[in-house]
């Protein structure tokens, strides 16, 4: 237990112990509560999707404003999977931790990324089918869905290195939100915790593969100039990013800061 700075929360020494057993938890999980709970954060992360794009649909905002409010939006879907619990792959990529301690094998970490990878997919793409079913894009005069169709067309036009290096600002402030969450003790302090640096990620313009695949099916569904071929010319440097991102420069890094020498200490 740690009061640092006045503060009632764990200390990050505690985060990453923490964040290391609960990537053992989620390791071991048996495969199809993965995947089903894998599905509920890609329809979660498509909700946070759908709110940030009717925010970005309000011309009247200022640039600076309609980015940030859109934001705060999106936030909602990571506080739907931290707080009602789902396995979201960019999150998972803390499993990491786990992994270079010893704790879980490289296939246990390799196959949770993997399933819950897909099964983020499948929660993404089919809260985009019942989103276009729904007329939900006639909103606003059409508004909605000509913000749709352009958030798609504009993901489907990054380079690789751009998508790429998007993927890696905007894990980095993801798997620090999930890092913050981790240091409270409530529920107002995970939410809390978890909006602002999802806001940054959003407002920035960063890239977020599982938000990308609601996005993009949805473009799709709306007739926009999408394709598979573009999805797939998105998702890949994306994906590689935020692992990059989430993996390596928190999760890692975390590791060597208050984990790696911790039995020769």
């Amino acid at each position: 237990m740690a009061d640092i700075f006045g503060f009632d929360c764990y200390s990050p020494r505690e985060i990453a112990e923490r964040v290391e057993t609960v990537g053992v938890g989620k390791a071991n999980l048996p495969v199809r509560q993965m995947v089903a709970l894998g599905v509920l954060a890609g329809g979660f992360i498509g909700i946070g999707a759908l709110f940030a794009t009717i925010m970005l649909s309000d011309s009247s905002l200022g640039f600076a404003i309609g980015r940030g409010l859109a934001g705060v939006a999106f936030s909602v879907g990571l506080i739907l999977v931290v707080i009602a619990g789902a396995e979201l792959f960019t999150g998972n990529n803390l499993l990491v931790m786990a992994w270079v301690a010893g704790r879980i094998t490289i296939g246990k970490l390799l196959a949770n990324l993997v399933i819950v990878y897909f099964a983020n997919f499948v929660g993404a793409a089919g809260l985009a089918v019942l989103v276009a079913l729904s007329g939900h894009a006639q909103m606003g005069h059409g508004a909605v869905g000509r913000t749709a169709v352009a958030i798609a067309v504009s993901k489907v036009s990054l380079s690789f290195g751009e998508a790429f290096f998007r993927g890696v600002l905007c894990n980095v402030l993801v798997c620090l939100a999930v890092w913050l969450a981790m240091a409270g003790r409530t529920v107002t302090d995970k939410v809390i915790a978890i909006i602002l640096p999802v806001a940054a990620f959003v407002a920035a313009g960063f890239e977020h593969s599982v938000a990308n695949m609601y996005f993009i099916t949805l473009g799709m569904l709306l007739h926009g100039p999408v394709d598979v071929a573009g999805m797939s010319r998105n998702l890949v440097p994306v994906t590689l990013g935020n692992f990059v991102g989430g993996a390596v420069m928190v999760g890692l890094v975390y590791h060597t800061i208050y984990r790696r020498n911790l039995n020769t200490e």
